[in-house]
């Protein structure tokens, strides 16, 4: 559990003027609904990407471009891939990790990906061998869908060793 840094640039566009909206400095009903319809489109996307975890619960703060999550993952590698589905979003900056696991297993790292970073040279810092990519590939799935599809900004889970 904690605060997890995102690059508000990168990720997913699924908030729209929504989050900008969200972001008007006056609380009021209008902020109220536009930080709703965000924390909606963000939880519609975990669904996506076949990732569930129950009493699942997603709130977003456009003030401080925060994402709050809440709910019991059946494992600690759903729960991390949850995590980046909110925070691979553009608009958002920060999430605020309030969930749990029904089994406990190592948590894994993250990385932030870099203008000209790859898959294989991610691997070769991290494990000492660039031809493990595949294990990075298959922990980022399904938000991954090609080992080539990374862009800079993105936050990768990187598996321990």
């Amino acid at each position: 559990m904690g605060i997890l840094d995102f690059v508000k640039e990168a990720g997913e566009a699924l908030l729209g003027s929504k989050a900008q909206a969200a972001e008007a400095p006056a609380p009021g009903p209008d902020a109220d609904d536009a930080n709703r319809k965000a924390a909606e489109a963000i939880e519609n996307y975990i669904k996506t990407q076949n990732l569930d975890a129950t009493g699942l619960t997603v709130t977003f703060d456009g003030a401080s471009r925060t994402v709050t999550v809440f709910g019991v993952a059946a494992d600690q590698a759903t729960k991390e891939k949850i995590l980046l589905c909110c925070g691979n979003v553009k608009g958002v900056e920060k999430v605020d990790d309030k969930m749990s696991v029904s089994t406990a297993s190592a948590e894994a790292s993250y990385h932030t990906v870099e203008k000209g970073d790859t898959l294989s040279a991610i691997s070769k810092k991290v494990y000492g061998d660039a031809n493990k990519y595949n294990v990075i590939f298959e922990a980022n799935k399904p938000m991954l869908s090609s080992p080539d599809k990374i862009y800079p900004g993105q936050v990768l889970r990187i598996p321990p060793a």
